[in-house]
């Protein structure tokens, strides 16, 4: 057959690809005719020609002179060259602001070690809703039932186990988990994972750590230009091994056979990933089509979801010193004594106004004042580890105690004034007050604070040229 002929008789982009037959896998690929629209298409992702600066493109040639390699369009080549199988994927290149509409359909061969194949692409920068359902109705409609309880969640955390639970089972996997990375901060969250019910639900907290933190961020280099990394069979594994070995050290360390690993984007930001191990490799189709129609959902709900957290925390904290604020404050002291939470619990409260921030801001400005409020909030947050810190007004905070114990709450009121040397300038006067149920804070609220101020007059006693409006 005249390939050259016959890509050049198709208008949409085109070219014709060989795959070497070696045992069970494959050889080499090549590229071995390609038709103007599909040299114009690659040119204008600054892919083809580039990569080893030749002017013309030459009739089989292997394909990584022309594009990045790629696991999972070699696997692809291969099923429809050699296994004779039609392939057509709506896919997201991760590092191309492009979908790619993808058609692959073989050709005969009189070479019985010799596949052939067309590949033929469309690129839109908008989604296609439309395209994106020609995947299969039963794959369609299992991701589409699972995902739209999402849209209701009242509880994300809890509903989004529920969906990875579900996607394990429609992926017939040992293991699927989502992973979401904040890479501004590098830390890792484990969103949701999912075992099979003959294995028990194992701890993933692991993933939380820098180490895996670095694992993770490799993660990018190894996918390249694809919207996924599909491992199935030995093969594949010793191309991760190559590539990225201390992942691979991972992987066999948690007895994976196979793995599919898919980045989640929207909006342009990577915002982590999902996989499934241990999977039904006849079913790698599926595989394929779950996950690619599960991250295009599971992506913009996380993103929304991260939206809201942030409007939420913007709303909550004191940007300034970052302990909560005092409407915060406001609603958590009415949620107890309405009997809401603590009810019946014992509540310690401590007030803690520091001492002479308006010296401070008048003779050194309100920039040192700003840092003297920040060390001040550290030290708090020293102190109290595992309880809520209000900012209630400009120089004072209030701490929430909850299970308190007298003992507890004085121990902790005397650490507050041993470690005031700690940072330059920053002094508490303390007051604190126990109570056996949560319901009365706002009795303990106000002997707190009567107790502060007594505690402050001592301190402005002992160093008058402190008191405020004293220079």
């Amino acid at each position: 057959m005249d390939f050259q002929k016959f890509v050049d008789g198709i208008k949409s982009m085109t070219c014709v690809i060989s795959v070497e037959k070696s045992g069970n896998t494959y050889g080499k690929i090549r590229i071995v005719a390609v038709n103007q629209a599909f040299v114009d298409s690659v040119e204008n992702l600054d892919r083809f020609l580039t990569v080893t600066g030749v002017e013309k493109f030459i009739p089989n040639s292997e394909y990584q002179k022309y594009f990045p390699k790629d696991a999972n369009f070699e696997d692809s080549c291969y099923r429809c060259a050699i296994l004779k199988q039609p392939i057509h994927n709506y896919v997201h290149p991760v590092i191309y602001d492009f979908w790619f509409h993808l058609f692959m359909l073989p050709i005969a061969s009189d070479d019985e070690n010799i596949g052939y194949c067309t590949y033929t692409r469309e690129i839109s920068r908008e989604t296609s809703t439309s395209k994106m359902t020609q995947t299969s109705y039963e794959t369609a409609s299992a991701v589409l039932n699972t995902c739209i309880k999402l849209r209701g969640a009242v509880d994300f955390e809890k509903t989004i186990q529920e969906v990875m639970d579900d996607i394990r089972k429609i992926c017939n996997a040992r293991h699927c988990c989502l992973l979401q990375v904040d890479f501004s901060d590098r830390k890792c969250k484990v969103l949701a994972d999912a075992y099979s019910g003959a294995e028990a639900r194992r701890p993933m907290k692991h993933w939380e750590d820098q180490e895996h933190f670095e694992l993770v961020n490799s993660w990018s280099d190894l996918i390249g230009e694809s919207n996924s990394l599909i491992a199935m069979n030995k093969q594949d594994m010793e191309r991760i091994r190559e590539a990225n070995p201390n992942w691979h050290a991972s992987l066999r360390k948690a007895s994976v056979e196979s793995i599919a690993l898919f980045p989640l984007k929207a909006r342009g930001e990577l915002l982590g990933y999902i996989w499934a191990t241990n999977f039904e490799v006849n079913g790698k189709s599926n595989i394929k089509e779950t996950l690619e129609l599960t991250t295009f959902f599971l992506a913009s709900e996380i993103s929304g979801y991260q939206m809201f957290d942030r409007l939420r925390i913007l709303s909550t904290m004191d940007m300034l010193t970052g302990v909560y604020n005092r409407n915060e404050m406001n609603n958590r002291v009415d949620r107890l004594s309405g009997g809401a939470e603590g009810s019946g619990k014992p509540i310690g409260v401590v007030f803690a106004d520091l001492n002479g921030l308006k010296r401070v801001n008048d003779t050194e400005g309100h920039l040192a004042g700003d840092l003297l409020l920040k060390n001040a909030s550290m030290l708090l947050k020293s102190v109290f580890v595992e309880n809520e810190i209000y900012r209630a007004g400009g120089d004072e905070f209030m701490v929430l105690i909850e299970d308190a114990t007298p003992q507890l709450l004085e121990w902790q009121a005397e650490r507050i004034k041993n470690q005031a040397g700690v940072y330059k300038d920053v002094s508490f006067s303390v007051g604190y007050c126990y109570e056996t149920d949560g319901r009365n804070v706002h009795r303990a609220l106000k002997i707190a604070d009567q107790r502060m101020y007594a505690d402050k007059e001592r301190y402005y006693a002992l160093y008058p040229e402190l008191r405020r409006g004293i220079l």
